[in-house]
């Protein structure tokens, strides 16, 4: 049963093995996939693994000998899920492979927006301590994150995560979700989405991409937050809207942005983000520690075993 892989670069730039995937059966692996290479490299497989590479409806009616999509991720946007549906093509992802990273990542941004670690270290370097008449300088205000409160959008994985990474230093808990676990977990308190957002002194984006979320942050979300607040996005880029953050971060109303996601990857040199006042920006590695890829790796190969064995597993659709 052939297998193809649409874009295997960023799960395995080299340092990982395709050969378990391999072992099931015939693979063509490819680093990238252009929307007009996918027809003629995907013709004749039974199984299409993909990460960012979308897979229409175009695409999907064109494949008649598809039985099985893998998408190399845990959001499965990049599929046409209906027509996979309509074909009784199922359509498997990889949950909660990277929920350790993205927490990580997520408080790595903000102790950069507390401390200002790298440009205190670049000015190090550039001389400004070794001409100091003093024993020490900063040139930024710096932040003691306990006491204060992070606001946490959505209590899947990352935001329990990130949600237990928050209390060990300290910081209050507020969360906003759709369904709050019963018993609602020790010292973390749920609240509606405006007392979140005037609430908190950080506010952090962990949940899913939705037709109710795209743009869940537009001006009026952003004008209830503190003018000393913090937003940090490693959820999903149009959870955000671009222009309304910049404008916000440059007027003063709030006091920075940590993101790691964008609406568009790779952004245009236009997005206004990408000089606006305050904002670090990663370029989508939350989820790339080799440990997390790993764990990517090993389940997407035990999602394709499993279709194979007649025991599906992981099915989004």
């Amino acid at each position: 049963m052939k297998i193809v892989v649409l874009d295997g670069f960023t799960l395995n730039p080299g340092d990982l093995s395709w050969d378990e995937l391999q072992a099931l059966g015939p693979c063509d692996i490819y680093d990238r996939t252009s929307p007009e290479e996918v027809l003629s490299r995907a013709a004749g497989a039974k199984i299409v693994l993909t990460n960012k590479t979308v897979l229409s409806r175009d695409h999907l009616q064109n494949l008649p000998l598809l039985q099985y999509i893998g998408v190399l991720a845990t959001g499965v946007n990049v599929v046409d899920l209906a027509v996979a549906r309509e074909r009784k093509i199922p359509v498997t992802n990889v949950p909660a492979y990277a929920t350790s990273s993205i927490a990580q990542l997520t408080f790595a941004l903000l102790l950069e927006l507390a401390w200002h670690t790298g440009a205190h270290s670049q000015g190090v370097r550039a001389g400004r301590w070794t001409r100091s008449q003093d024993f020490c300088y900063w040139e930024h205000p710096l932040i003691e994150l306990a006491g204060c409160t992070m606001g946490i959008v959505g209590f899947g994985h990352t935001g329990r995560a990130t949600a237990q990474l928050a209390l060990a230093f300290g910081m209050r808990v507020l969360v906003h979700t759709r369904r709050a676990p019963q018993p609602p977990p020790p010292d973390i308190e749920f609240a509606d989405l405006r007392s979140l957002f005037t609430r908190s002194d950080v506010v952090s984006l962990h949940c899913p991409l939705t037709p109710e979320t795209r743009h869940l942050i537009n001006a009026e979300r952003l004008a209830w937050m503190k003018p000393a607040a913090f937003l940090l996005n490693t959820g999903r880029g149009p959870l955000v809207d671009e222009q309304a953050l910049a404008d916000a971060l440059n007027a003063g109303k709030i006091a920075g942005a940590g993101l790691d996601v964008l609406a568009n990857e790779p952004p245009p040199a236009s997005n206004p983000l990408l000089v606006a006042r305050n904002c670090l920006i990663t370029p989508h590695i939350a989820w790339a520690t080799r440990s997390a890829r790993i764990r990517l790796m090993q389940t997407a190969v035990a999602n394709v075993r499993a279709f194979l064995d007649g025991t599906p597993q992981n099915v989004v659709n």
